[in-house]
Formats: structure tokens, sequence, C-alpha cells
């Protein structure tokens, strides 16, 4: 089994920390009545910080995958990587 490596563990939590305030202002905007765009500018800069995360476990699995084996089997083919890589979407 393939895990995320330590240094992508902490990037990927700090960044879902960020969302997580991000998503705290957001509802807090909303409760508040707060104008349509700036709730917008904001729901999108949480959007990043999810996207970003979710990159860095991918990135981080992806190379991981290329390179380790679990002694049962291969490194995953180009092909089952791509197909991997297409389900999160």
């Amino acid at each position: 089994m393939t895990v995320v490596d330590e240094d992508a563990s902490r990037a990927v939590l700090n960044r879902l920390r960020r969302a997580q305030g991000q998503l705290t202002a957001v509802i807090a905007m909303v409760e508040a009545g707060r104008d349509c765009k700036d709730v917008v500018t904001q729901l999108a800069a949480v959007s990043r910080a999810l996207d970003r995360a979710g990159f860095k476990i991918i990135a981080s699995g992806m190379r991981q995958c290329l390179t380790e084996t679990d002694g049962d089997s291969p490194p995953l083919s180009e092909a089952e990587l791509e197909k991997l890589f297409l389900s999160l979407a």
C-alpha cells in the first residue's frame, strides 16, 4: 500500500486547515448577509486550497507509485496511473 509521505502530509494538512478556516469565513459571511461577490470570491479561495491539497496528494502518490513496489506487484503502469488520476475528476 502506498501512503502519502511525511513532507506531503504536512503540506496537505496545512492546506486543509487553511481551507477549513476559509470555509468558516464563508459561512460567517453568508450568515451575515454579505455581498454575493465577496462570498463567491472567498469560496473560490476555499476551492483553490482544497484543489492544492488534492494535487499534493496526487503528486506524492504518483511519485511513490512510479518508484516503489510492495514486493508482490510491479509499479503501476502509466495507463493505470492515468485511470486513477481521472477517477478523481
